[in-house]
C-alpha cells in the first residue's frame, strides 16, 4: 500500500474509534435543562359516582368528556412501603438496624416484613414552589438554598422542580445534574409563573404527586414551600369543605390526601407564615391519630390553612417546617435531607389484600430498643378498584 493511502486507511480508523469517544463528552458535557412543562393544562377531574373517587385524564383523550380514557386509571402495587426514622431516646437517629429489628402492623394486626431497605435505595425529592406575591420575597433565598439540598442529598438521588401560582408547571423533571437543579431556580420561567395572585396549592401537590411519582421505587417526598393560603378549594373550619362535594368533579382536600398517601409520597412542608404559639411538635405529635380540623384547634387560634398543611402531613407523613422559626431555608432542606438519609424502607403485603379500599392504620415497632422511637405515616390509602 502506497504511504499516502496507508495514512488515509490510518486517519479514517483513528476518526471511527474517537467518535465513540467524542459523543460520550458531549453527553457528560453541561446538559441541557428540558422546557417548562404546565401540568393542569387540559387536566380533567372526573369523579367516580361508584366508589366516589377521582380519576384524571386529559381533555385531549378519548373519553374526557366523561369518563377518562382507560390509560388514565393506575394498577397499584400491593407492596406497602412504610418510610420510617428510627430515633434513640435522645433523639439521635439509630443507624445499623436490621429487618429484624423492626415490628409493622396493619389495623392492629401485624405484616410480614417483605422489603427492607436502609436508604440505600435511590430517593426521588420534588421541590414544589409557591410563586405567589406573598411568597415571591422568600425566593431569593431559593438558589443558596437548593445548593445546599444538592450538597446534602447523596448523588443517587433524583431532584425535580415544580412552581406554582395559578396553574402548576414542571421546570425541571427528575435529575441528577444539580447544576440543572439550581438553573431551573434561577431560570425566567420561575418568574413567568409568579405572574398570577393566585395560589393553588392543593391542586399543585395532588399533580405532582399523580404526574411525577407514578411507579418510581424508593423514598418519595415533596417539599412544599408555600403560606398555605389556598386559592382554589374554599377550605375553612367546617370539616365539609375538605370532603368531596357529591357528584361534583371538583378536586378536594381529601382527593390530595388520598393520592399522596396511595402513592407513598411523603410531604415536608415549610410554611412562610409564623408558627402559631400552640402548634409545637408536641402538640403534633400528640394529635397524631386525629383530625386537627375541629373546634378545638381553632379555640387555639391556629389559623385554619395552617391547620389544613398539619393535616396533610398527619395523613401523609413527613414534617411541618416554620421558615421564620429556623431563619434559613437552606438549613430547613439540610434538615429534609438529613431526615431523608436517615430513613428505613419496610415493605409487606397486606394481609386482607387490596380488596378492601380506604384508609389503614399503620404502626411500626421497635421491640429490642426500649425507649426508642419510630417516626413514620400513621396511615395509608387503598384506592378502589376501576
Amino acid at each position: 500500500m502506497r504511504e499516502p493511502a496507508r495514512f488515509a486507511v490510518l486517519f479514517l480508523l483513528a476518526l471511527m474509534c474517537a467518535e465513540p469517544a467524542l459523543a460520550q463528552r458531549e453527553s457528560t458535557g453541561k446538559p441541557k435543562r428540558p422546557r417548562p412543562r404546565q401540568l393542569d393544562r387540559g387536566v380533567v377531574y372526573d369523579r367516580d359516582p361508584k366508589t366516589g373517587e377521582l380519576r384524571t385524564g386529559s381533555a385531549a383523550e378519548p373519553g374526557a368528556s366523561g369518563t377518562p380514557a382507560a390509560g388514565t386509571i393506575r394498577a397499584r402495587v400491593s407492596l406497602v412501603e412504610v418510610g420510617c426514622v428510627a430515633l434513640d431516646r435522645d433523639g439521635t437517629n439509630l443507624r445499623g438496624l436490621r429487618r429484624e429489628d423492626f415490628r409493622v402492623f396493619e389495623d392492629g394486626a401485624e405484616q410480614p416484613i417483605a422489603h427492607f431497605d436502609a436508604s440505600t435505595e435511590p430517593a426521588s425529592i420534588v421541590l414544589v414552589i409557591d410563586t405567589s406575591p406573598s411568597i415571591f420575597r422568600e425566593l431569593a433565598q431559593m438558589k443558596v438554598a437548593a445548593r445546599a439540598l444538592a450538597a446534602s442529598l447523596s448523588p443517587a438521588d433524583e431532584v425535580a422542580v415544580v412552581a406554582f401560582a395559578k396553574g402548576t408547571h414542571l421546570l425541571l423533571p427528575f435529575s441528577r445534574a444539580r447544576a440543572l437543579l439550581e438553573g431551573a431556580i434561577d431560570s425566567p420561567a420561575m418568574a413567568m409563573v409568579a405572574n398570577s395572585r393566585e395560589s393553588n396549592i392543593y391542586a399543585a401537590a395532588y399533580l405532582t404527586a399523580h404526574e411525577l411519582f407514578r411507579g418510581r421505587p424508593g423514598r418519595r417526598a415533596i417539599l412544599l414551600l408555600t403560606d398555605g393560603q389556598d386559592s382554589g378549594l374554599r377550605l375553612s373550619w367546617d370539616p365539609a369543605s375538605a370532603q368531596p362535594g357529591g357528584a361534583s368533579n371538583r378536586l378536594a382536600f381529601e382527593d390530595v390526601a388520598r393520592e399522596l398517601a396511595a402513592d407513598g409520597v411523603e410531604l415536608y412542608a415549610i410554611s412562610t407564615e409564623p408558627r402559631p404559639r400552640a402548634m409545637t411538635d408536641a402538640w403534633l405529635d400528640a394529635h397524631r391519630s386525629a383530625t386537627l380540623i375541629s373546634a378545638a384547634t381553632r379555640e387555639l387560634e391556629i389559623p385554619h390553612y395552617t391547620a389544613y398543611l398539619a393535616e396533610l402531613v398527619r395523613r401523609v407523613g413527613g414534617r411541618l417546617y416554620f421558615l421564620r422559626q429556623i431563619g434559613s431555608l437552606s438549613e430547613v432542606y439540610r434538615r429534609i435531607a438529613e431526615t431523608l438519609g436517615a430513613q428505613y424502607t419496610l415493605g409487606y403485603y397486606p394481609g386482607a389484600g387490596l380488596g378492601r379500599p380506604g384508609w389503614r392504620a399503620l404502626r411500626v415497632e421497635l421491640p429490642g430498643h426500649p425507649g426508642a422511637r419510630v417516626v413514620h405515616r400513621f396511615v395509608y390509602y387503598i384506592p378502589a378498584s376501576p
